[in-house]
């Protein structure tokens, strides 16, 4: 290995500390970890990277940030939160939410009702890409299980936040996907064949422990379950296209373009407002308006970053965590660890990996770990975290649709706790080349 010739400054890592600060501290004085926007916090934090780096006149900061921010990946990565916003609003608009939904509770056997909301939401938060909307889209229909089969309504609203964190973790166009990959260097297809051998021993153990706690009871669904084959179509091609291979910008557009003719053709989306939903989706807050928030924050994580980097605080980090690390195992440890804790004090797993992208990086250069295995890392334990804390939008989100708390909730989230265990075992007994 290389040793590095610059000096680290835990100083460095000031504005960061700031933006922890003010953005845990005004969720505890509220009680709203979501009072204080994130891209207003790291905002702050920009302004003391910029005073407190005084090496620079302020005409060489601009440049120093410009050039973080005009990396191609931080710009690759902004243009596909954009496209996968503009998707998600189309596909929505045009019923295929509620179509994915009602298949799934369709084909599902009676006696299985709580498993099968686990597996209804790990098909649909992997076709759409976000958890909150697979929350706000089977919540209602968990509750409404739960009142005809006397089933708990956090067992049933568990299940379906655990199934909303798989496809967080796992979709192709889910933005912590995106921000992983395009953070890490690699292939979509090649992360999430890394991502899935690791998680899919999670999924099947939690399928198990629903069906356990649940057996013995059944339900029937009383109203009529209508569905559209065709409408399903658009997030068929869009995962198919993406597990293939296929350029992630025309995978999205065409599912984009199918999803409005579909919705035109079927009578839900009207001519004059094609552009309507592609740009703030069927409510006025999704679609690639939706997206506007990550990818401000995108780019203005990523000014933070050049200038602590330029202070040598990135420097620092791998200086304390390389003083800890001995081998490959101990480095994929360290990248999960991180991204873990700061997923914590962010409460927005995709935040996290925006902010630990770098770090992890340059750890994985150092030891030799694969692009796909560390993306795999930073997505998972985020994933991890955000699926966990009561104070994330998630849990936040499913309890206020269910008239439950987040505490309540919590004894029923088996999947990111097993989805934790899993990827630590195969960290610490996954055969290697080198270690």
């Amino acid at each position: 290995m290389t040793e590095r010739k610059e000096k680290g400054s835990a100083a460095a890592l000031l504005p960061i500390g700031v933006f922890l600060v003010l953005f845990l501290g005004s969720g505890f004085i509220s009680g709203d970890f979501y009072a204080m926007p994130a891209v207003l916090a790291f905002l702050m934090a920009l302004f003391v990277a910029f005073v407190q780096d005084r090496k620079h006149d302020f005409n060489e900061k601009i440049h120093i940030i410009a050039k973080g921010v005009g990396e191609d990946n931080i710009i690759t990565m902004s243009l596909i939160f954009l496209c996968a916003g503009g998707f998600s609003g189309a596909v929505t608009a045009a019923g295929g939410a509620d179509s994915a939904v009602n298949f799934g509770l369709s084909i599902l056997p009676s006696q299985v009702a709580v498993a099968g909301l686990f597996v209804i939401g790990c098909f649909i938060s992997v076709s759409m890409g976000t958890s909150m909307g697979t929350i706000a889209a089977l919540a209602p229909i968990a509750a409404g299980i739960s009142e005809k089969t006397g089933y708990d309504a956090a067992i049933c609203i568990g299940a379906v936040v655990c199934g909303a964190m798989f496809g967080d973790n796992l979709s192709m166009i889910s933005d912590t996907t995106i921000a992983a990959v395009k953070t890490q260097g690699c292939e979509m297809k090649d992360k999430f064949r890394e991502n899935f051998l690791i998680v899919l021993p999670a999924a099947v153990v939690t399928i198990g422990i629903f069906f356990v706690l649940t057996s013995g009871q059944d339900f029937q669904m009383e109203e009529e379950l209508i569905y559209s084959i065709w409408k399903i179509i658009p997030y068929l091609v869009v995962l198919v296209g993406a597990l293939i291979g296929v350029n992630v910008f025309l995978v999205l557009m065409t599912g984009t373009v199918l999803s409005l003719a579909v919705g035109v053709l079927s009578g839900e989306i009207a001519v004059s407002e094609m552009f309507q939903v592609v740009a703030q989706g069927p409510d006025g807050s999704g679609g690639i308006m939706g997206m506007y928030d990550i990818t401000v924050i995108s780019i203005v994580v990523a000014c933070i970053v050049s200038l602590v980097r330029e202070m040598g605080g990135i420097t620092f980090l791998l200086q304390m965590i390389k003083s800890r690390i001995k081998k490959k195992r101990g480095a994929e440890l360290g990248i999960a660890g991180l991204a873990f804790l700061v997923d914590l004090c962010t409460a927005n797993n995709t935040v996290a990996i925006v902010m630990t992208g770098p770090i992890a990086k340059d750890i994985s250069d150092e030891y030799g770990i694969e692009p796909r295995r560390s993306a795999s890392l930073l997505d998972i334990f985020t994933s991890v975290g955000q699926g966990i804390i009561p104070y994330g939008a998630q849990l936040l989100s499913a309890a206020s649709l269910t008239k439950l708390t987040p505490f309540e909730i919590m004894p029923y989230l088996y999947y990111p706790v097993l989805m934790a265990l899993s990827a630590v075992l195969f960290i610490l007994f996954r055969k290697r080349k080198i270690d």
